[in-house]
């Protein structure tokens, strides 16, 4: 029978010394965390409490779960937990098939310059604001904009996309695809990179042609980091960018959609309600632990390696 190993806090010392320098690196990434992500988890409070920012956390009176209860009571907040489901179940469907394809097939360029002039055309969108993608969202559909004025010059219907609350989803989605896409690709492609080349030249010894090839080598060679990519997707399957549908928003299509970042910030943190306006992100946060964990287990029951 083997014996558990000894500890011993010496040759633990010894260890980290000697790995110092990798640990200095990490360091600004430690306090950076420390400071804006786990100090901040004292503010959780403001949800259990009749919060006077001029009391403070501890002086404000405790209202138990007043703030879930009325919360659940609320008709508004069924309508808007469900545009936020259907909104991340679409990106989920359409966006998250959509980096991996684009990597599989720069994978398969030959061409170096294009494949990177490819890369960094599909990368800058990411980089811009979403403020700037509502103009040119603007200038392209509004009602005296680029595609329906050319719509109006081939007697066809315009598209009303701020109009028309049946568009907003779809454009929502299409704005994701459009600056997310080109980087989603970059966890796949440094995946990619590991594959062993012997494998592919094997299978081109046997006669395998370059979708066998994919099918059998590539697919099954990233299916681990697709798995864990697909977890950390359905962990946020009810936060969507504030700013995003912030600036999409306007009275005629506020059925479709007001989510629940927008739902906090108009009832809670505009009515001084910071009480309700925490208990809505921490509704949030614990259904997206929850989420992560049961996906964890489901990934794990296929045999698979989850994120722990």
């Amino acid at each position: 029978m083997k014996t558990p190993p000894r500890f011993d806090i010496r040759d633990r010392i010894l260890n980290l010394s000697k790995h110092k320098i990798l640990l200095l690196m990490a360091l600004p990434g430690v306090i950076y965390f420390f400071i804006f992500h786990y100090i901040p988890l004292w503010g959780l409070l403001i949800a259990f409490k009749d919060y006077k920012p001029f009391m403070g956390f501890t002086a404000s009176n405790w209202v138990g779960l007043q703030y879930f209860q009325r919360l659940l009571q609320e008709p508004v907040f069924w309508n808007v937990l469900a545009n936020s489901l259907i909104i991340n179940f679409y990106n989920l469907i359409f966006f998250f098939p959509l980096p991996i394809i684009l990597a599989l097939l720069l994978n398969e360029v030959r061409s170096q310059l294009f494949k990177r002039t490819v890369q960094t055309v599909v990368y800058l969108p990411h980089f811009m604001s979403w403020v700037i993608i509502y103009g040119l969202t603007f200038l392209l559909f509004s009602n005296q904009g680029l595609i329906n004025t050319q719509l109006r010059e081939w007697n066809l219907s315009p598209v009303l996309v701020f109009l028309e609350p049946n568009l907003f989803r779809p454009m929502i989605v299409l704005q994701d695809i459009w600056r997310d896409v080109g980087w989603g690709t970059i966890v796949i492609l440094a995946a990619l990179t590991g594959i062993n080349p012997e494998l592919y030249e094997a299978a081109m010894i046997d006669g395998a042609n370059r979708w066998q090839q994919v099918r059998y080598i590539t697919l099954p060679s990233i299916k681990g980091v697709i798995l864990i990519l697909l977890i950390l997707r359905l962990g946020n399957l009810l936060r969507i960018g504030f700013e995003q549908i912030y600036v999409m928003q306007n009275p005629l299509n506020y059925g479709v959609s007001d989510v629940l970042e927008t739902y906090s910030f108009r009832t809670g943190i505009l009515n001084a309600n910071f009480g309700y306006a925490t208990a809505v992100g921490l509704f949030q946060s614990v259904t997206a632990i929850f989420l992560i964990v049961v996906a964890n287990w489901l990934v794990k029951k296929m045999g698979e390696e989850g994120i722990w």
